[in-house]
Formats: C-alpha cells, sequence, structure tokens
C-alpha cells in the first residue's frame, strides 16, 4: 500500500489551517470546557425562514440536473439585486456556482494558466491557496500590516510585483480575514495598474453590505474601465446566513470567459437546485433581514472593541467590515499560544479558539504574532470571550511562555 502513488498536486493542497485546532477544541470539551469559537467565519443569525420555506416547497416528484449555469430565474434575480448599486448586469452574464469557492477556482480555471500569477493583497483567505494549487496559479501576496489597519500600499509597490506572467488582481473587500473596506483612491490605484499592465481584476464581494462606517456597498464592476476585465465572485452563504446552501455565483460582462466557465460547469454538471429556490426569495426579500444583521453584526464588532481598545497588550484598528478582525499579540507565535488557550487555559471552566493568523499570509514570517478572530456569537458572549483572552494572554505572558 505504501508504493501507490500519490498526486503531487494533492500533496501540495493545503488542509485548512482554520480548521486544524478543532481537535484541541473537542479535547477541551470532553474535559468539561466550555470553548468560545470566535475562530471561523459560521454565522449564527437564524437563516431568514422564507429562505428555507422556499425550499422545503419544492414538490416536483423528481429532482432533474437544472441549467449548469444556474436557474433563469435566479439569475434573474441577481441582476435585479445589482440595480440597487446602479449596476447593470444581464442574467446571462451571470453564472451560477456550487458556492463562493467554486466561483474563486473557476475564475483562476478560465483566466489562467499553469505557472501565471495572480496578485493578492495579504493576509487573504486561506482558501485561495487551495484553488490556486488546483489549477497551478501563482499567489504573489500584496504586503499589507496591521498598523494601517491593512490598506493598499502605493501603485509603485504593487507595480513591483507584476512579471510577464501576472494576469490579474484579486481583491477582497470588505475582507476576510481583516475586515478592511478599500477606499474610492484604493479602487482607483488599482484600476490604472490593471489598465497599464492589461490585467484582469477579480472582485471577492462576498461581504459586500456588511460594512459599518456608513459607506455605500461597492461592486468592482462600477469601476470606469474596459467591463470584460473585471470578474465579481460571490455566495449567498454569509449574506443570507446560508453557509450550507452552497450557492455562489460569477458575474463579468466579459462573454468569452463566461463561455470558457460554462465548460467547467457542464464538466460538474449543475449547482444545487432546491437551494437556488431559497436564494431566489433571499433576493427579493433582502431588505426584510439584511439592516438588521448588518446592525447585529456592527453590535458584536463595537462589544469585541471595548475590550480590545482598552488592552494596552492587543493591537488593532477597528475594521470597517466583514465581521472579522486581525489582532496584533505581545507572543513569537500565535499558533502555540491558540493551542494552549485550548490545552492548558481556562477561567471558571471556559475557554477560547482563534485562529492563528500566520496561514492566511504567504510571506514568510509574517502574522507570527497574530491572530484573527470573527464576530459570530452575540454581544455579551462576544465581550466575554474577549474578556477570557486577554485573561488567558496575561497567563500565558505571566508563566513566561510567549
Amino acid at each position: 500500500m505504501d508504493r501507490l502513488y500519490l498526486s503531487k498536486r494533492g500533496m501540495e493542497v493545503e488542509a485548512s489551517p482554520i480548521r486544524k485546532l478543532v481537535p484541541f477544541a473537542e479535547e477541551a470539551k470532553k474535559r468539561g470546557i466550555k470553548v468560545y469559537h470566535i475562530n471561523i467565519g459560521q454565522p449564527d443569525i437564524p437563516t431568514p425562514p422564507f429562505i428555507l420555506e422556499a425550499m422545503r416547497a419544492f414538490s416536483n416528484p423528481v429532482l432533474p440536473y437544472g441549467p449548469s449555469q444556474g436557474l433563469l430565474e435566479l439569475r434573474q434575480a441577481i441582476a435585479e439585486y445589482f440595480k440597487r448599486y446602479n449596476v447593470n448586469i444581464d442574467p446571462c452574464e451571470v453564472f451560477i456556482t456550487s458556492g463562493g469557492s467554486e466561483a474563486i477556482f473557476f475564475t483562476f480555471l478560465a483566466t489562467m494558466d499553469p505557472g501565471d500569477e495572480v496578485l493578492i493583497p495579504e493576509p487573504y483567505y486561506t482558501n485561495y491557496n487551495g484553488f490556486a494549487n488546483m489549477a497551478g496559479v501563482r499567489i504573489v501576496p500584496i504586503p499589507t500590516d496591521v498598523e494601517s489597519g491593512f490598506h493598499l500600499p502605493d501603485a509603485e509597490d504593487i507595480e513591483k510585483l507584476v512579471t510577464s506572467r501576472t494576469r490579474a488582481i484579486l481583491l477582497c473587500s470588505p475582507n476576510n480575514p481583516t475586515g478592511a473596506v478599500y477606499t474610492e483612491d484604493e479602487y482607483k490605484r488599482i484600476k490604472k495598474i490593471a489598465e497599464k499592465y492589461n490585467l484582469y481584476i477579480i472582485s471577492d464581494e462576498v461581504y459586500r453590505e456588511f460594512i459599518f462606517n456608513n459607506t455605500k456597498p461597492f461592486s468592482v464592476l462600477k469601476l470606469d474601465t474596459e467591463p470584460e476585465r473585471l470578474i465579481v465572485i460571490d455566495s449567498i452563504s454569509k449574506r443570507f446566513s446560508a453557509c450550507g446552501a452552497r450557492i455562489g455565483f460569477i458575474a463579468t460582462k466579459n462573454r468569452k470567459i463566461l463561455a470558457n466557465i460554462l465548460k467547467y460547469g457542464q464538466a460538474r454538471l449543475c449547482p444545487p437546485t432546491i437551494e437556488q429556490y431559497g436564494a431566489i426569495e433571499g433576493y427579493k426579500r433582502l431588505d426584510e433581514f439584511l439592516p438588521d444583521m448588518i446592525e447585529e453584526y456592527k453590535r458584536r464588532r463595537d462589544a469585541a472593541f471595548e475590550v480590545i481598545d482598552n488592552t494596552p497588550d492587543i493591537f488593532a484598528l477597528k475594521p470597517d467590515g466583514a465581521f472579522y478582525a486581525v489582532l496584533k499579540l505581545p507572543v513569537k507565535d500565535a499558533d502555540h499560544f491558540a493551542k494552549w488557550l485550548l490545552s492548558d487555559f481556562n477561567y471558571d471552566g471556559k475557554t477560547v479558539m482563534v485562529a492563528p493568523a500566520k496561514p492566511f499570509y504567504r510571506s514568510e514570517n509574517k502574522g507570527m504574532s497574530e491572530v484573527r478572530i470573527a464576530y459570530v456569537l452575540e454581544s455579551r458572549l462576544m465581550r466575554e470571550a474577549l474578556e477570557i483572552l486577554v485573561m488567558g494572554l496575561k497567563e500565558y505572558k505571566k508563566k513566561g511562555l510567549g
């Protein structure tokens, strides 16, 4: 059995770094410790009931294959949804995917060849690594830092990273894992670079509406450039609090890209059908639940930062969006600290699980002292989780472990 071959591709694809501490959390729970999970972006806000009802209402005697590009009614609903942001997109310019993950993978496959490069601000969503590896694409990180709130560097610094193999710049705003919301000037900076070097701009807009600073939600499809270079990847997972539905989409006016993507879509046959009916209802009734959801996440962020802002040992600028923050801690190895919180520490029978930030970076030795938190607990519990984190940090330093 040991002589059987395993693909190099499979060996090189990384396991999820966000979930690697799960065994430590499970062991803590076996010991009777309550674990506050602020390590992963799994919303606890109930999925709007009419979305679930629309799924349950499916009554056909047979559940057949659907169109590879997704149900027309859903693509129409998404095209209508974009009008609220003054973006005119035709339903045939929307391609439904099995979650935002497939949207990322298909976009890499359709726009880049093995050995090509994509520029992505780091830290970035860790699963970009897996999809890039599977597509044979190399990620080139654009450095950002916690001191600047993870905003983009000057154009000159970004241009230094462009090579003859660069094909695209991928942005995520509001950002996972940092919560940063890019400004109009930052988008203009990227637009000019993309035009100068003839690059695609791929925009991950899963958290588009999750903004807390009174800035209006934005789509890269509004940029004043050749529309053929603009590609949006999106998902209902967070917007509808429906991560398990696995419905995402790609939106672009580049019909050649869509023709490429259709080939991959036909190979995997079709996206989930019943869940698309739930998504249709969600987009039609968005205003019935989304404003309250955004306000709830803002309350959670503010509760967390009541503790963070009063803790000199933790550095972070309050993020403007998404439901994440990256915290800089006075520790040498945040991975060791995160494991220690689960294996060796508790306060009154409680501890906290965070995500070490190093895996969100591509560059060596970056993020070693940082962790990502997610505001996925209601405000009181979020505040308590951060207070436990602070107590754990003090104990960790007292023991000389940092």
